[in-house]
């Protein structure tokens, strides 16, 4: 009886630690999510702040509240707070070596959050790799593909590759070809497409349309065109350009030639 009483005493205050650690560990998950909502939330409706912050400061805050939930459950166990320093110092080495590609990804993510080479939003290409931004934390960069593909990419190699920010400026230029006959009339191909750019209201006055003779291919003379617009109607107007010019093309007698190639047989 006694030796059962014993192990009672031994295991009883464990056991209540260990509910007590879980009780400690629902709390802090729940306040760690709250809190990094809480935060952004702000943060977002704040208008002069970017959104981009707002998703970085959350992450922020949630692994530190996580944190701090891990060093007082430990604490119920009888590891104290000077312990653990004296733990975490002696084994800085081992984990910097272990989880350093991790490290490198919240260096990074504190450098893209710093010079903000894109923002929440944006439509970008990260080393190949193309979409439209839709989160930065601590750790990874989120993109979402034009098909709606989730991408999760680290911040380590988002931050040391090639970035192209196709959102960066408010306007963007198209640029065109169109192949004619070399039997059709240039000028009259490069009126119909100027007069083409100029009845649609998303294509800029200034700078003006450019059209020019710009190649001599093998069977058509190559017009090439650049269009000024906003940044949003870049692939709208791409693609009414295409057909309308196709159109007018028909309509003026302006023929956009098969590529071809010429046989020629010696006589045996």
């Amino acid at each position: 009886m006694e030796s059962a009483m014993d192990q009672v005493s031994v295991w009883m205050p464990l056991l209540i630690n260990a509910v007590k650690a879980v009780i400690v560990l629902v709390i802090g998950w729940f306040l760690a999510g709250f809190f990094s909502a809480l935060v952004k939330k702000r943060i977002v409706s704040h208008p002069q702040i970017d959104d981009t912050i707002g998703g970085f400061a959350a992450s922020i805050v949630r692994w530190l509240i996580l944190l701090v939930t891990v060093i007082a459950i430990l604490q119920l166990f009888g590891i104290q707070a000077t312990s653990l320093v004296a733990v975490l110092g002696a084994g800085t080495l081992a984990i910097g070596l272990a989880l350093q590609g991790t490290l490198s990804d919240v260096a990074a993510g504190v450098m893209l959050i710093i010079f903000r080479p894109y923002k929440i939003g944006q439509f970008v290409d990260i080393g190949g790799t193309s979409g439209t931004v839709k989160d930065v934390n601590i750790f990874v960069t989120e993109l979402v593909t034009p098909d709606n593909v989730q991408i999760i990419m680290p911040n380590g190699k988002a931050w040391g590759t090639v970035v192209t920010n196709f959102s960066a400026h408010a306007t963007r230029r198209l640029d065109l070809t169109f192949g004619i006959d070399y039997g059709d009339d240039a000028d009259k191909a490069i009126q119909i497409i100027l007069d083409v750019a100029g009845a649609d209201s998303r294509v800029h006055k200034d700078p003006e349309p450019w059209v020019r003779v710009t190649n001599l291919g093998d069977s058509s003379v190559d017009l090439g065109v650049r269009l000024w617009c906003e940044a949003g109607d870049y692939w709208e107007l791409k693609f009414h350009m295409l057909k309308a010019v196709k159109e007018a093309f028909d309509a003026g007698g302006i023929s956009i030639p098969y590529p071809h190639q010429v046989e020629i047989q010696k006589a045996g």
